[in-house]
């Protein structure tokens, strides 16, 4: 134990300096930013950030994808992100036959999701916009992922995410903590939304939480958690099996391959459908290779063949799908799971109103 606190006494002599340093980078550039001495751009048409404070896990991606649902039947719109460990450099589309290497795994998803609408990365978010408006007259409203620490470009409405396990309150500024920035420039944000939340969450929990962040203004807050659905084959071709929740509970070991930034939640949930729920956890935005492959065969021999699933998630489903000649031993057994956001307390109807109206507002034909 004293060895323990030792070396946790150890980093935090290292890292807090450190911090303090990003700390003091972040705080001017905001500040350049907030007397207008660098520039930032504003379009004449609907621009939504939805982003976070912290780095990776906040669910940026099943947000993102929300707003799409509600907004795709009625406007054209587009997607736009720098594309997270894509091998690409400078604008790059999303066509049919598109990789995660190509536009990152992110935007794979939700490309393979929905086709029908615009999907780009860039990490130049004005040069992105750019090419989005010129290619594609008619462009009615582009959703930016993962933006609010990209002030070049000021969107029309601003989100931003908290994880209600990992909230802002109780983190610290990089590289000690997980912040990007200072938690009081959620202040920045039009929107905030407490993601990952328990579906049991009492009004008086939501209260305490807002009053912990401290908003300087009256900022809308909602409050949201996952609905997990039933589990896809990733392979359908090599598994010939449909697998729901409701008519087969007979699986004594869920083997868990992820390579996200937070397992838990969906931890959790397959918890309860088993007492024996084995993880296998890569990297973020992990590329999967043969050798990892390999890793997961080994340990799938260690389990019962009769009574064993594997399940990942959407996510790394699409970068597995990308190398089905690798998956023969494991595609039988192999599943994902998708998962969409649920508003609590019927309060998506007051969020829907609220986005539905900045962009009707605000819609230009471009």
């Amino acid at each position: 134990m004293p060895f323990i606190r030792t070396n946790r006494l150890y980093f935090v002599f290292i890292l807090f300096p450190l911090s303090l340093l990003y700390g003091i980078v972040v705080f001017f550039r905001n500040l350049l930013f907030d007397l207008g001495i660098i520039k930032s751009e504003h379009f004449p048409f609907p621009v939504i950030s939805v982003g976070n404070l912290t780095i990776g896990g906040t669910g940026k991606t099943p947000h993102v994808e929300y707003l799409i649902k509600l907004l795709k039947d009625s406007h054209r719109i587009a997607v736009l992100s720098r594309g997270y460990k894509r091998k690409t450099k400078g604008f790059q589309l999303a066509v049919t036959g598109s990789t995660a290497e190509e536009i990152g795994d992110e935007l794979l998803q939700i490309h393979n999701r929905f086709p029908e609408i615009l999907v780009a990365a860039d990490s130049d978010r004005i040069h992105g916009i750019g090419q989005l408006i010129a290619k594609f007259p008619g462009l009615e409203i582009i959703i930016l992922d993962d933006a609010f620490q990209h002030r070049y470009v000021n969107p029309g409405l601003s989100i931003v995410l908290v994880d209600y396990k990992r909230p802002v309150f109780r983190d610290f500024l990089l590289p000690m903590g997980n912040l990007r920035e200072y938690r009081c420039n959620i202040n920045r944000a039009d929107i905030v939304i407490v993601t990952k939340c328990p579906p049991g969450m009492d009004e008086l929990q939501q209260q305490d939480f807002i009053r912990r962040l401290r908003l300087w203004h009256e900022q809308p807050v909602f409050f949201t958690y996952y609905q997990y659905g039933d589990i896809i084959p990733v392979l359908e071709e090599k598994s010939g099996k449909t697998f729901t929740w409701q008519n087969e509970r007979n699986y004594a070991n869920i083997l868990m391959v992820t390579g996200i930034a937070d397992y838990r939640p969906l931890k959790d949930y397959l918890s309860q459908f088993t007492v024996n729920v084995i993880v296998l956890s890569f990297a973020d935005h992990h590329s999967y290779k043969p050798n990892d492959i390999r890793i997961i065969e080994q340990k799938l021999a260690t389990l019962p063949a009769d009574s064993t699933i594997i399940i990942t998630t959407e996510k790394d489903a699409t970068k597995f799908k990308e190398i089905p000649g690798e998956l023969d031993k494991i595609s039988p057994f192999l599943y994902y799971i998708p998962v969409e956001v649920r508003f609590l307390e019927e309060e998506d109807k007051s969020f829907n109103e609220m986005i539905i109206s900045f962009c009707s507002e605000k819609t230009v034909i471009l």
